[in-house]
């Protein structure tokens, strides 16, 4: 795994202390008085974070694309409702873990096209990293 992390001038980006409307268009006013360090924004433990890239589209309902960089926090401890990397019987995947009250585990894909994988007691699953963001580009 190619860890992909370094904080420098260039993270720093300027800020503007509007938010963008995402309904209907607000009048246009250009308020940039801060800077942002979009790594520390994005990246809370540097030392335990990885970017993936993702291929294939088995979470387009969580908005994860084919092609997306996700951001892996292997710090956290992954809780049920987690986007979770894990390893099941030697592959990589990635899916919302679900731990159930009777302790059943399931990596759920957010496409109806996807199986729900079951965990059972044979399977060798370990969850390798919690996703905490993704980082897209429309161009």
């Amino acid at each position: 795994m190619k860890k992909i992390f370094e904080s420098s001038i260039l993270s720093y980006f300027p800020l503007s202390s509007d938010d963008i409307s995402a309904g209907f268009p607000s009048p246009a006013e250009n308020h940039f008085g801060e800077s942002l360090d979009l790594a520390a924004y994005l990246i809370k433990h540097p030392e335990a974070t990885f970017f993936l890239r993702v291929c294939g589209d088995s979470m387009i309902g969580a908005g994860i694309f084919d092609g997306d960089l996700l951001i892996v926090d292997r710090s956290l401890s992954p809780i049920s409702g987690d986007i979770v990397i894990s390893i099941l019987d030697g592959e990589f995947t990635v899916k919302r873990l679900i731990i159930r009250n009777n302790g059943t585990i399931e990596l759920r894909p957010e496409n109806p096209q996807f199986k729900t994988l079951r965990i059972y007691d044979e399977s060798q699953l370990d969850i390798w990293g919690v996703v905490t963001g993704a980082v897209k580009s429309f161009r």
